[in-house]
């Protein structure tokens, strides 16, 4: 057992849960030790955010696919897809298989905004996933607002506010699936209102995600001067980040342009906090908004002056949160599984033995895709370590021992093999329409398309 490769499952199949594969296996590669990874992931594609997350309309970001790929090829790394945690296997079914388990499940639901009516308001989350066509959400979404609110100022907003003011036929370039694009081109939206409680030094869009907004011959960007002050403060913090500066750059020069006449509409509006969602017969009838002002500090105050803004739609779009998973524990305060530099801890403060966390679900869903390399390279600098000293834990060490228990549960698992055939089918959809691709986007169809 001792010359047995060290074992480990991950729990999560996005860039987080890769990012730890490739940082294991090249750390073995190096220091002359085996390893064999297997990573489990709930949905029968692989990808996470990247293929669930990213607007369709921005492929450049997808092109990290093609790295993540290359990883999940490795002959030390399995793909598990279909096999979802605490249904199909659970924690203690995994210490059987696996000397260490590094949970990497990201974050897919909304932050509260905790304002009354918020109940009636859609979380951007839930709209991200319905147009980029996630198998486990409804094929329909509700599109009859002439006139919506986003709050939040993330690029989320963003891709809500440009995928809601831009038209079916825009879209139908792009990787959507039918479902997605019949509801695009049915739906009514003339003006999309994008607030912010802070001015607009603080924004938070991406200077490329901004500028993009402006690209569309149906979309006119208009930036309203109200709440576009900058004091002291905010111009210390873009003297500190160049990519502040240049969306700031970006917002001054829209500020006060003619419009042009465009169909659609996009309106940027700094220094209104919601403070309420009214409801009237058909759904939302009104959001109510505080001016604020600054404090001097980076923070705002209100002033007391309300609007009332005609909207027939409100979508929260004010950060993602991370879920509870059974058997771990949980800080449902900070929305992370409690941890030191990705080693889980109890209850008590306590590390959980061959127990870690990376991503989103370890820090909190701030940070580009990027960074959570550096916070895999944490994670797995602490597991080697451990595992260092207690040596191999598993008693089950062949993967066909992890492949027997699950087809004992009559799990459908798909692999790596399984997402390449998937993969050329939806490609092969695209061709058919002039696309690159056209996305799969039930769960039978997918296990359906990835069998041999």
């Amino acid at each position: 057992m001792s010359n047995s490769p060290l074992r480990v499952a991950i729990i999560g199949g996005g860039p987080a849960g890769i990012y730890a594969a490739d940082i294991l296996t090249k750390a073995a590669a190096e220091n002359g030790s085996a390893v064999s990874v297997d990573i489990l992931e709930r949905l029968p594609a692989p990808f996470g955010l990247v293929r669930y997350g990213v607007a369709p309309d921005h492929p450049r970001i997808k092109e990290i696919v093609k790295a993540l790929q290359r990883v999940l090829a490795k002959p030390e790394v399995r793909f598990l897809g279909n096999v979802e945690y605490g249904v199909d296997v659970k924690l203690e079914d995994l210490r059987d298989f696996y000397d260490a388990v590094v949970v990497s499940t990201g974050a897919m639901a909304d932050r509260d905004l905790g304002i009354p009516g918020e109940d009636l308001s859609h979380g951007a989350a839930d709209f991200v996933s319905w147009y980029d066509a996630h198998p486990d959400v409804p094929q329909t979404w509700p599109l009859a607002a002439e006139k919506v609110a986003v709050i939040g100022v993330g690029n989320v907003a963003l891709d809500v506010a440009r995928v809601l003011a831009k038209t079916g036929d825009e879209m139908l370039t792009t990787d959507i699936p039918a479902h997605v694009y019949e509801g695009l081109r049915a739906k009514t939206t003339t003006d999309v209102h994008v607030f912010a409680r802070r001015g607009p030094a603080y924004a938070k869009f991406s200077p490329l995600e901004l500028r993009e907004l402006n690209h569309s011959p149906n979309v006119e960007v208009i930036v309203h001067p109200e709440g576009f002050d900058v004091d002291d403060h905010g111009m210390e913090h873009i003297a500190q980040h160049k990519a502040q500066k240049m969306v700031l750059d970006t917002l001054a020069n829209w500020v006060g342009r003619e419009p042009v006449g465009k169909p659609h509409r996009i309106h940027l509006h700094f220094g209104e906090a919601p403070v309420e969602i009214l409801g009237g017969p058909d759904g939302v009838a009104t959001l109510r908004t505080e001016r604020t002002e600054s404090r001097g500090d980076g923070s705002v105050a209100g002033t007391g002056q309300v609007t009332n803004w005609d909207v027939q739609a409100v979508y929260r779009a004010v950060g993602y949160r991370s879920s509870a998973l059974p058997g771990l524990p949980f800080d449902d305060r900070a929305a992370v599984i409690p941890n030191e530099e990705g080693r889980v801890l109890d209850l008590d403060g306590e590390p959980i033995p061959g127990t870690y966390v990376t991503g989103w679900i370890k820090r909190g869903p701030v940070g580009l895709i990027g960074h959570t390399k550096s916070d895999a390279a944490q994670t797995v600098g602490h597991l080697l370590a451990d595992h260092a000293v207690t040596g191999p834990t598993a008693p089950l060490r062949e993967p066909s021992d992890v492949d027997a228990y699950l087809a004992g549960r009559d799990v459908a698992v798909a692999t790596f093999e399984s997402w390449e055939r998937l993969d050329l089918h939806e490609v092969a959809l695209g061709e058919a329409e002039g696309r690159t691709r056209v996305k799969v986007a039930t769960r039978e169809e997918m296990l359906r398309a990835g069998r041999p």
